[in-house]
């Protein structure tokens, strides 16, 4: 069965993009979320082997959201999603336990070797 991934961004064309990355590396996109609190839903309910969360969201924040799923689990992987602006977010974000990160706007590469390695696929 091929890995599953949840991506969390409140900003659907964002979330679009990661699955025309990802889809083609052979994983599946089991679900979306829009903000934090749906992400720390959809992780219960489906248990993916990796997760995409923005950092910047509504509701509760990626560095909050991934708190919570490493609470669930705390070999979650968990790659972090950031501007080039939000680097302090960044540094807590790693020192929570975050896998890795990706910055916005994407370098296609970049995605692909993250979430390779994230997954132990490299």
């Amino acid at each position: 069965m091929s890995k599953q991934i949840l991506i969390a961004d409140d900003a659907p064309i964002i979330r679009l993009m990661l699955k025309d990355l990802i889809t083609p590396l052979g994983y599946q996109v089991i679900a979306e979320a829009s903000n934090g609190e749906e992400a720390v839903e959809k992780y219960k309910e489906f248990k993916p082997d990796l997760v995409t969360l923005d950092i910047i969201m509504p509701q509760k924040n990626g560095i909050q959201a991934l708190a919570e799923i490493l609470a669930i689990n705390p070999k979650a992987k968990v790659i972090m999603i950031t501007a080039i602006d939000q680097k302090e977010y960044l540094t807590n974000a790693i020192k929570t336990g975050a896998s890795d990160y990706i910055v916005k706007p994407f370098e296609e590469e970049r995605v692909r070797s993250v979430i390779r390695k994230a997954l132990g696929d490299l």
